[in-house]
């Protein structure tokens, strides 16, 4: 798991590419801390398996599905990524629950300066936006940020210069990629909310729990 507080910005070195996977290897310092082989570091948001390092460099192995699922195939030698260990039991949760799985791909659709802000539209799929909502939280390119608006078809974001100098989106342009994944919460209440208990237990009214369940049971 980690908190989609991003760490360090990473620079891609080489990308060996197999028939079907790549291999990345990315210059840090930071997330190279304490680092052993086996351990999980989030690059722009995607979980992978460091599987060499040495002094300011680590390589992770990228199979098939992500590479479907993800922008991390369109990266090349000189390009900036967001770096992120894996989370502690103890640290602060300062950003949301991010698991490094991707549901999406997005596009930058325009950016906006407000005062200090900088307001970032982004284009999501179908399967992001059904879990967007006002002031909500979602992950693009590993990044922790808060919803601003949304509708059918994209999101916005608002970037405080922190964020932007330290994160790709302060970097990317309109048409550039990002990976998007959206708040675990709400994917485990819709899943939730289609669950039919099994037969005889509380709750079982109708095949499954209902807002008005929930209402009856002090929960809304």
């Amino acid at each position: 798991m980690f908190t989609g507080l991003i760490e360090e910005l990473g620079l891609v070195k080489a990308v060996a590419r197999g028939a079907d996977s790549a291999r990345l290897s990315i210059e840090a310092r930071e997330v190279l801390k304490g680092i052993k082989l086996g351990d999980s570091i989030a690059v722009n948001g995607v979980c992978l398996t460091v599987v060499e390092f040495s002094r300011g460099l680590f390589a992770a192995d990228v199979m098939a599905e992500t590479l479907s699922r993800s922008n991390l195939g369109r990266l090349k030698p000189g390009d900036r990524v967001n770096l992120e260990r894996a989370l502690a039991l103890g640290d602060r949760l300062g950003g949301h629950l991010v698991s490094g799985h991707i549901d999406g791909v997005g596009t930058i659709l325009g950016r906006e300066k407000h005062d200090i802000a900088t307001i970032v539209t982004i284009t999501a799929p179908a399967a992001v936006i059904r879990y967007v909502v006002k002031k909500g939280s979602i992950s693009v390119d590993g990044a922790s940020l808060t919803v601003v608006d949304y509708d059918a078809s994209s999101f916005r974001v608002s970037l405080i210069p922190h964020t932007a100098h330290k994160t790709t989106l302060g970097y990317k342009n309109t048409g550039e990629t990002v990976n998007l994944e959206a708040d675990l919460v709400g994917k485990y209440i819709e899943r939730l909310m289609g669950h039919t208990a099994p037969s005889g237990q509380d709750g079982d009214k109708a095949g499954g729990i209902t807002f008005e369940y929930l209402a009856e049971k002090g929960f809304m």
